[in-house]
C-alpha cells in the first residue's frame, strides 16, 4: 500500500473525481455528454467513446493535485491507456491523482427496501489485476430506498465482508451505502446506516483501513463521528442526482465531508464544445466542487 497515497487520500485537501459510470450507466453518461446511441454500434466503439470523454476531463489543466485526491475509474477504463501508459499509471504519475476501482457489477432486485450488490465473480482475479495496474483501492454501490432495519443491516454486512477481502488483497476499499435521495424516511435510514457502519467499523482487526462514500445527510455533520474512527481514511460524499449547485450547497454544511462527484461533476460537458469551452466550465466546476469540499 502506497504511503505517499494513503497520506493524501486521509489528509490531502480537494474531492474525488468518480469516472467510473458502467455498461448499465454509459448510455445515459454519452446522452448527457451530447453523444446518441445512434453514434455507436457495440460496446467495443461505446467504450471507446467514453474513454475519450474520460481522457478528455483527466488531461483538463485544472485536473490534478491541487484540487483532486482520487478518480474512480470503471474496470474498463483501468485496462485503457492515456496515451503510453495505463489510465492508472498516468493519474498517479502526470497528475498525482490516486486511482481507484470501481469492481461491483450492478444492484440485485429490491428486497426488503434495498437493493444489495450483485455477486462479484472472481473477486480474486480482479482484485489482483487492480494491484497489478497500481490502483490504490476499490469502490462498490448498494442502495437504500427505506428504513429498513433488516435490510440496511445486510447492506453493511455484504459491503464490510467484500471490504475485508479487498483490504486483505492490498486495497483499500470504499463502502458505499447509498440512501436514495428522494427516499421519504431518509433521515431515519441514515440513523439506521449509522449506527450498522459503526458496529462493523468495532468489528475490524486493530489494522484494516476503509473509506465510506455516502449520500449528504439530511442533519448537518450527522457523520462526523465517523470521520473521527481510526479504521477510516476519509469520509466522501456522492451527489445522489443533485444537481452541482444543490450538492456543493448540502456538502458546505458538513464540515470534513469531500466530495466524490460523478454526474455532478461532469455536468454541461459536452462533445460539441471546443476545448476553450469545455475546459472552461470543467475548471469552474471543479473549483466550485473543490471549494465546497474544503469548508
Amino acid at each position: 500500500m502506497n504511503k505517499e497515497q494513503m497520506d493524501q487520500m486521509h489528509a490531502g485537501k480537494g474531492f474525488i473525481a468518480a469516472l467510473d459510470q458502467s455498461g448499465g450507466s454509459t448510455p445515459k453518461a454519452l446522452l448527457q455528454y451530447g453523444i446518441s446511441e445512434d453514434r455507436y454500434s457495440n460496446d467495443e466503439e461505446m467504450f471507446s467513446l467514453v474513454h475519450e470523454m474520460r481522457t478528455r476531463i483527466i488531461m483538463n489543466p485544472t485536473f490534478n493535485s491541487k484540487h483532486i485526491l482520487g478518480a474512480i475509474l470503471f474496470e474498463n477504463t483501468m485496462d485503457r491507456k492515456i496515451g503510453d501508459k495505463f489510465t492508472a499509471d498516468f493519474l498517479w504519475e502526470d497528475k498525482k491523482v490516486v486511482p481507484f476501482l470501481k469492481i461491483d457489477k450492478g444492484l440485485a432486485e429490491l428486497e426488503n427496501g434495498v437493493q444489495l450488490m450483485k455477486p462479484i465473480p472472481n473477486l480474486e482475479g480482479l482484485l489482483k489485476r487492480a494491484s497489478e495496474k497500481n490502483i490504490f483501492g476499490t469502490k462498490m454501490r448498494s442502495v437504500i430506498m427505506e428504513a429498513n432495519s433488516e435490510g440496511i443491516r445486510k447492506v453493511v454486512e455484504q459491503q464490510f465482508d467484500i471490504g475485508k477481502k479487498i483490504f486483505e488483497a492490498g486495497l483499500v476499499p470504499i463502502i458505499e451505502p447509498e440512501v436514495d435521495i428522494h427516499s421519504v424516511d431518509k433521515e431515519k435510514s441514515e440513523r439506521i446506516l449509522k449506527s450498522e457502519i459503526s458496529n462493523q467499523l468495532a468489528l475490524l482487526d486493530k489494522d484494516v483501513k476503509v473509506m465510506l462514500k455516502l449520500s449528504i445527510p439530511t442533519e448537518d455533520n450527522f457523520y462526523h463521528d465517523l470521520m473521527d474512527n481510526p479504521h477510516v481514511v476519509r469520509v466522501v460524499a456522492l451527489s445522489g442526482g443533485y444537481t452541482q449547485s444543490e450538492a456543493n450547497e448540502k456538502l458546505t454544511h458538513n464540515h470534513g465531508l469531500i466530495a466524490s462527484f460523478s454526474r455532478a461533476l461532469s455536468q454541461g460537458l459536452t462533445a460539441k464544445q471546443t476545448d476553450k469551452e469545455f475546459n472552461l466550465m470543467l475548471s469552474n466546476s471543479i473549483g466550485t466542487i473543490y471549494d465546497a469540499s474544503i469548508k
